[in-house]
């Protein structure tokens, strides 16, 4: 199958482009800048110029594809709307490049659209008041293509993806720790995060790509829910540092943005994935991965 990717060279999507061209496929992959270019050509697939917001490139390369993963996305947390807008224009100008085709369309969402306090399941409707609230349009649009000839499926992943080369909240919550010399968490630190390595959700997008049913909500859910206070009471030890309780009216303070993520409670749970698509997370959880160390050595110096 000849495949599209967007957000081909990001922290999934790289590991995306790997498990596809290690399937068989052949990959496209969507690249905005010349070092962007460089690295697919490096990992073995093709190159289409464009970026996330040039919807022509968008729909020239779904066009002349097999099929679609949809990945790149703009993560600007000072103006998520207009992030959410970027990335739902993007998923219709996909999306209308593949109708009545029958092809293969999968966009990822996150569990953040469910509403918090209890397992969620792939069943579950998105909560208009969730955290996640602006990931729903996108999910919407990408599922109605379904109607529309496309087999368009989401994966849900987990808010946090792990693994080496991971730049999501929790080397943001390590970074906070240090800055603050103490490792802290909300409340009584009980609520839990889902939780996937890369490589097991990149798996999961190939399995969806292959033969997801048209319509099919998947979640990319390895843990259904690792403690707050467990990951702080690694991040404290790895660091060397006290771990401690932060009042949840002084959270925005201590942790800023990452705040309203770090104290949401969304346990979820993949059962109907896996039964779907024999997906089986086999990479280490969430704990074992942040006890490997490398979440806690020096960033690499940058050339100027």
């Amino acid at each position: 199958m000849r495949v599209f990717v967007t957000g081909a060279t990001g922290f999934i999507g790289s590991a995306v482009v790997r498990e596809l061209l290690g399937a068989g496929h052949r990959v496209v992959g969507l690249a905005r800048s010349d070092q962007s270019a460089a690295a697919l050509a490096a990992a073995g697939a093709e190159v289409h110029r464009g970026a996330i917001e040039d919807l022509e490139a968008l729909r020239a390369g779904a066009a002349a594809a097999d099929g679609v993963v949809h990945l790149a996305y703009i993560h600007d947390f000072s103006d998520i709307a207009a992030a959410a807008r970027t990335d739902q224009r993007a998923v219709e100008a996909l999306g209308a490049a593949l109708e009545r085709s029958g092809r293969p369309f999968v966009v990822p969402s996150g569990l953040g659209v469910l509403a918090p306090g209890r397992p969620g399941t792939e069943r579950d409707a998105p909560d208009p008041n969730s955290p996640g609230r602006h990931r729903i349009a996108s999910q919407q649009a990408a599922l109605g293509f379904a109607a529309r000839g496309v087999r368009s499926s989401v994966v849900r992943l987990a808010p946090t993806v792990h693994g080496a080369g991971d730049h999501g909240f929790v080397p943001a919550l390590i970074d906070i720790a240090r800055r603050w010399g103490v490792s802290a968490y909300i409340g009584d630190g009980n609520n839990r995060w889902p939780a996937v390595h890369r490589l097991d959700a990149a798996r999961l997008f190939r399995l969806a790509l292959e033969k997801a049913p048209a319509g099919s909500i998947l979640h990319g859910v390895g843990e259904e829910g690792v403690g707050v206070r467990d990951v702080a009471e690694v991040i404290g030890r790895r660091l060397e540092l006290p771990v401690r309780s932060v009042p949840p009216a002084e959270a925005a303070d201590h942790f800023g943005w990452l705040a309203p993520f770090l104290g949401a409670d969304v346990p979820a749970s993949s059962a109907l994935t896996r039964e779907l698509l024999g997906w089986r997370p086999s990479h280490p959880g969430l704990l074992a991965d942040l006890e490997q160390g490398h979440y806690f050595r020096p960033a690499r110096p940058t050339a100027a």
